[in-house]
C-alpha cells in the first residue's frame, strides 16, 4: 500500500490542479522526489506580477514549452511552484496566494508556515 503524502499540516495532501496539469510528476499534486531539485511543493495561484518577477529571475513560466509538457501559465492558474522561488517572491513582495492543504510538507523546509498562512487562499477550520 502506498504511503500517504502529507501536507504542511501533517494531513493527507489535497490536489493542486489538473488543468493545467501541474506537479513535478504531472499528477495534479505537489508531490516531490529525490530528482526534484527545485522542490515543486507550494501550490499557488499565479499572478501577472509574479509571472513577470519569475521571468526577470530567468524562469519564464508564461511561455508554453510542449517538449517539457508545460502549457505556459497565465494569471489565475494554479501551479506547484518551487519553494525557494515562492520564498524569493515573498521577500520581493510579489508572492502568489497559496492553497495550504495542497502544499507538500517539504515546503516547510524552505518557507515559514506563518508566511504561507499570510498568503492563504483558504484555511482549514
Amino acid at each position: 500500500m502506498a504511503e500517504k503524502v502529507l501536507n504542511i499540516f501533517g494531513e493527507e495532501m489535497d490536489a493542486c490542479c489538473f488543468d493545467p496539469l501541474t506537479g513535478w510528476k504531472r499528477d495534479g499534486y505537489c508531490n516531490t522526489d529525490d530528482f526534484d531539485h527545485g522542490s515543486h511543493v507550494v501550490c499557488c495561484e499565479v499572478t501577472d506580477a509574479f509571472l513577470a518577477f519569475s521571468k526577470e529571475r530567468g524562469n519564464d513560466l508564461s511561455t508554453p514549452r510542449p517538449e517539457f509538457n508545460f502549457p505556459g501559465l497565465k494569471e489565475g492558474d494554479r501551479w506547484c511552484l518551487c519553494a525557494m522561488r515562492w520564498q524569493e517572491a515573498f521577500e520581493a513582495g510579489v508572492a502568489p496566494r497559496v492553497f495550504l492543504e495542497s502544499c507538500h510538507q517539504k515546503a516547510l523546509e524552505f518557507v515559514n508556515l506563518e508566511d504561507l498562512e499570510q498568503h492563504a487562499m483558504h484555511r482549514l477550520n
